[in-house]
């Protein structure tokens, strides 16, 4: 069966840009509402899509972080080619990790990591996890289980070496979050079950802005932009946006 894909997205709503950044085997959509909420309060959002995903699994295992950093960078330029000189970024998960990159790479107005990793979890764990997720992909296409299990099969063969090059990753952001001056508003989910939700400390406290702030969301979980308390995120997420200092 065809399943409508998600996108890349630009919504146009203000001279405020916003950068939204995806977890892995996420996709654009995570960002959406929040996107459309900020739109509706007069702030320009743009969401690039990693390459490998929203797409079958099988094309995950082709890319990297190397790729996913160079989709990002792409998302950036696009809205400096827009015309917009200041830019907040806003990420999920590996998102966030990218987000906090981004903040000691190029210049940023704000970052608002959501649920970012700064501990290395086993590879073993995160393996499961991009099990379970093309799983689910192949059933949300309708295929049969007979197919999916033979499927599976085959995509358990395919190597996987993604992961150690995420942990790698996750290693050189947590190195280098004390370079970071820009304001920050640490976003974390209190029953967030894929990461350890500790990173949210090391962040808040390594981070060297002088306007910082950590807010835990005592309901959610995980994709913190789609569960219980998004309306309270989307609120303080335009409150902390609101406090930065723009020219425009």
């Amino acid at each position: 069966m065809k399943i409508k894909q998600p996108e890349p997205f630009t919504f146009e709503g203000g001279d405020r840009a916003v950068l939204f950044l995806h977890g892995f085997t996420g996709n654009s959509s995570d960002c959406r509402m929040l996107a459309r909420f900020l739109q509706k309060k007069g702030y320009t959002s743009h969401a690039p899509q990693y390459k490998g995903h929203a797409v079958p699994p099988e094309e995950l295992v082709k890319y990297g972080p190397e790729d996913w950093w160079e989709d990002v960078l792409e998302g950036y330029n696009h809205l400096k080619n827009m015309g917009y000189e200041e830019i907040a970024v806003a990420g999920l998960s590996l998102g966030g990790v990218f987000s906090l990159k981004l903040g000691y790479t190029l210049p940023v107005k704000g970052i608002i990591p959501m649920c970012a990793p700064m501990y290395i979890r086993s590879e073993e764990v995160m393996y499961e996890g991009v099990l379970e997720y093309a799983r689910e992909y192949k059933r949300h296409e309708q295929k049969p289980e007979e197919q999916i299990e033979e499927e599976m099969k085959s995509f358990q063969k395919k190597p996987m070496a993604t992961l150690k090059l995420l942990q790698g990753l996750i290693q050189e952001v947590r190195d280098n979050v004390d370079m970071i001056y820009t304001p920050t508003f640490v976003v974390q989910a209190r029953h967030d079950k894929m990461i350890n939700p500790d990173s949210a400390n090391i962040i808040y406290e390594s981070v060297e802005a002088e306007k910082k702030k950590l807010k835990w969301y005592e309901e959610s979980g995980h994709v913190i932009t789609l569960d219980k308390e998004k309306d309270q995120l989307h609120e303080d997420v335009f409150e902390f946006l609101e406090q930065l200092d723009w020219n425009v």
